[in-house]
């Protein structure tokens, strides 16, 4: 047999010189993605779609304060493309969700229990999904009287200011809130990798249990804090446990119900209040379903009979059927109870971090005894500079023969402050 020659030991496999390159491509790709997806992911998790301890993501804050230098805190409604077309000096990602933000925060929109916005004109309604709202030449908005506690020491320092994305103005960095308001409004985001669900609460209730973890550290916020309050309204399925664990960690879900009323005069149900999570139409085309399937054989006819006054929706029963037996199986296989899923993720520091409300809320109690030392401190030193022009003041009318003497050997007018200041120390 001929022996192989050690040269030939040496020639690469081509098989495997391939499978090195494509290691090798592989990982330059996964390097690119790294580099290039890495600062989008935080981009959009920063300044996007987590809430700060404010309580506001980066759109709401430049919203909001754009529509309070424009004096709409105590002044009469002014048309929302007024409004939207302020607010893209601060936020240039374009009017459509400039103006999505603002019906959002809005009074006629009811996706909040406490809004912001004061509006006139048609919102939509977040319970429908086919209520689409006007556009913004047919809307008027202003600030609602609780944006006074919002923007209340803004002016006394209490938060810092950056530049805008084109350095021709100054935003803040968060607002001042001087209740929880991180607590108070529903938020929902979703970033890359991870998402933002927080659900209401009263805001007395919330106030409250603030005022109680500053007097005592160990309060036990179930006791003042006792359940969520969602704008839409619904019955809450009470699970201590559940609650408790959403209290302690920040994840968790609690069931919601529709309220409802007979009316046996008519032979009616009204539906008049449903899960924060769910629309009318759902729940219509839902049981349209359960119809034609033959499930529920009790409903003659249901029908959206919302207006000004609020949601509503009515179900005529057929003679005889028992309306406690009908609303237990819509329960049971409609929309009518959902699940509302919580994750209480929050931006501290620039760092999403994800709490509990006890520490949510004494992580809102250290900043904001923050911003109340800061506007002491600049109340400080604006009565400081007061007293030290007083203070020349009284030095001058004490001596006021040798104060026309200095101002009259001054040559020049510019030099006449300097030379008082040298004369009296």
């Amino acid at each position: 047999m001929a022996r192989k020659k050690a040269s030939d030991s040496k020639k690469p496999d081509p098989a495997a010189a391939e499978g090195l390159d494509a290691v090798v491509r592989e990982q330059n790709i996964t390097d690119t993605l790294e580099t290039n997806y890495m600062p989008y992911a935080m981009s959009v998790i920063v300044s996007r779609a987590i809430p700060e301890i404010d309580g506001f993501k980066p759109s709401h804050r430049k919203l909001l304060y754009t529509m309070y230098k424009m004096g709409l805190l105590s002044g009469q409604r002014t048309k929302c493309a007024n409004i939207v077309g302020q607010t893209m000096r601060l936020n240039p990602h374009g009017e459509a969700a400039i103006y999505d933000t603002l019906v959002r925060l809005s009074r006629g929109n009811g996706s909040l229990l406490h809004p912001f916005v004061d509006s006139k004109g048609n919102f939509g309604k977040v319970y429908s999904r086919d209520m689409a709202y006007a556009a913004s030449r047919y809307t008027e908005a202003k600030l609602e009287k609780i944006c006074s506690e919002i923007f209340r020491d803004i002016d006394s320092d209490t938060v810092d200011f950056q530049d805008n994305y084109d350095n021709t103005m100054k935003e803040p960095t968060l607002l001042p809130t001087a209740f929880p308001n991180i607590l108070t409004s529903v938020n929902q985001g979703i970033a890359v990798g991870m998402a933002c669900q927080i659900c209401g609460f009263n805001l007395t209730e919330v106030c409250n249990t603030a005022i109680a973890l500053m007097k005592d550290p160990r309060h036990d916020i179930m006791s003042t804090l006792t359940a969520p309050d969602l704008p839409t309204g619904g019955e809450i399925l009470y699970d201590e446990a559940s609650l408790r664990k959403i209290y302690d960690t920040g994840r968790g879900s609690f069931r919601l119900r529709a309220r409802w009323r007979y009316v046996e005069k008519l032979n009616l149900i009204e539906i008049y209040e449903i899960p924060y999570n769910t629309t009318v139409e759902a729940v219509i085309d839902e049981t349209a379903k359960l119809i034609k399937s033959g499930k529920l054989k009790e409903i003659n006819d249901m029908r959206d009979e919302t207006d000004i006054g609020g949601l509503k929706l009515t179900i005529e029963l057929k003679r005889g059927s028992n309306p406690e037996a009908l609303m237990q199986k819509m329960m049971r296989h409609t929309s009518l109870v959902k699940q509302f899923p919580c994750n209480f993720n929050v931006l501290i520091s620039g760092m999403p971090r994800q709490m509990g409300v006890k520490e949510i809320l004494e992580e809102w109690i250290a900043w904001r005894t923050e911003c109340v030392k800061r506007r002491i401190y600049f109340t400080l030193e604006q009565k400081r500079d007061k007293l030290h022009l007083l203070q020349g003041l009284e030095a001058i009318l004490l001596d006021i023969d040798r104060a026309i003497r200095i101002i009259r050997e001054t040559e020049h007018e510019n030099e006449v402050v300097p030379n008082l200041m040298i004369g009296f120390g």
